[in-house]
């Protein structure tokens, strides 16, 4: 069902309708007329305020668990208040310090990546998800460790220092020499490239010169740059921290959406493609429950910010994953700051 816009609610709707997300939001509770009527001053009885939430029933907006139950919004009702009646609240001041506390401890980006994550985690009490940029390693050093007579460790070292290594099956009848032989040689010749610029200058050069290598060592390069540019295009680029925050003291009513959202965590590589849909955008955006396919059983929702580099651009984004019961005020804004903190620090 289409969002109907707000201008069609007439005052006493919007504010029994905003009452009854707001209780919902703070408890977790279908909220029924009697409590409206008794916690806030409307100036309407509880059957008058029953009467405008049957309303608000019909038009999508709320629904009722079972017949004896209070109301809840909908997910139509939650993007209707995200979108046109939440006032969000700044963080704190005391968040402000935690989060540039956190991320701002030193080190390499990817600290400050995950320590968002954390950061975000415990103050939202949901999971702090970060998409890391994709950046490519620049190629310092290559080496071959035989493993067996089948199987090699290939190495890499960047530029950076980082270290990573997989395992490589070995063309049949390589010795020794020929993986010394290709690893000086790829040292050599790819010091200072990406692993893309890397395949491009061996295609050509092996290409153009047959004797630079013989074939047993020429395969070796092939399958070494292969495998790590393969495995580079399927790296999970994807931090997610605070999955227990998730299992919470209303999780025992709903087991059966925490064990499909913690699934749904588990594939990080289709969270990735939703937070994609971030970077295209500047500002923060929220995916409530099955406005997005990855989401429609365990309805939870996301809140995603992009962050940038010094030149402006949008590299990644950061945000958290939860129930659609969220304090969409609070944490949205919380996101937002997060996303600035971090591009700040990438200037």
């Amino acid at each position: 069902m289409a969002t109907i816009p707000i201008s069609e609610l007439n005052d006493r709707a919007r504010d029994v309708f905003r009452l009854v997300v707001e209780n919902y939001l703070g408890t977790g509770v279908p909220v029924a007329s009697r409590t409206i009527a008794r916690l806030h001053t409307l100036n309407l009885s509880p059957a008058s305020i029953r009467n405008v939430m049957q309303d608000l029933e019909e038009l999508g907006l709320l629904a009722s668990p079972h017949t004896s139950a209070g109301r809840m919004p909908t997910e139509t009702g939650l993007r209707l208040f995200v979108d046109g009646m939440m006032q969000a609240a700044e963080p704190s001041q005391e968040e402000r310090r935690t989060i540039e506390a956190q991320v701002g401890e030193g080190g390499p980006i990817e600290n400050a990546l995950s320590a968002a994550t954390l950061a975000l985690s415990g103050l939202s009490a949901c999971a702090g998800i970060v998409m890391v940029p994709k950046r490519e390693p620049i190629l310092r050093q290559f080496s071959f460790v035989a493993l067996n007579d089948h199987q090699a460790l290939a190495i890499l070292v960047a530029q950076d220092g980082s270290v990573e290594n997989r395992v490589l099956d070995l063309p049949p009848g390589v010795t020794p020499s020929n993986l010394a032989e290709a690893a000086n040689y790829m040292s050599q010749r790819l010091a200072g490239m990406t692993l893309r610029q890397a395949e491009i200058v061996l295609g050509q050069e092996l290409d153009a010169d047959r004797r630079a290598l013989d074939s047993a060592a020429r395969e070796l390069v092939d399958r070494g740059i292969a495998i790590w540019s393969t495995d580079g295009a399927d790296r999970p680029v994807l931090i997610v921290r605070g999955q227990a925050n998730l299992i919470d003291d209303t999780a025992s009513a709903d087991l059966d959406r925490v064990r499909q959202l913690l699934d749904e965590l588990e594939g990080k590589q289709e969270i990735s493609r939703l937070l994609e849909s971030a970077l295209a955008g500047s500002a923060t955006k929220i995916f409530i429950g099955s406005e997005n396919k990855l989401f429609s059983l365990s309805g939870s929702s996301v809140i995603a910010a992009p962050y940038r580099a010094g030149d402006g651009r949008v590299v990644g984004v950061v945000g958290v994953i939860g129930p659609t019961r969220l304090n969409y005020a609070r944490v949205i804004p919380m996101v937002d700051f997060t996303a600035q903190t971090l591009s700040r620090l990438m200037r």
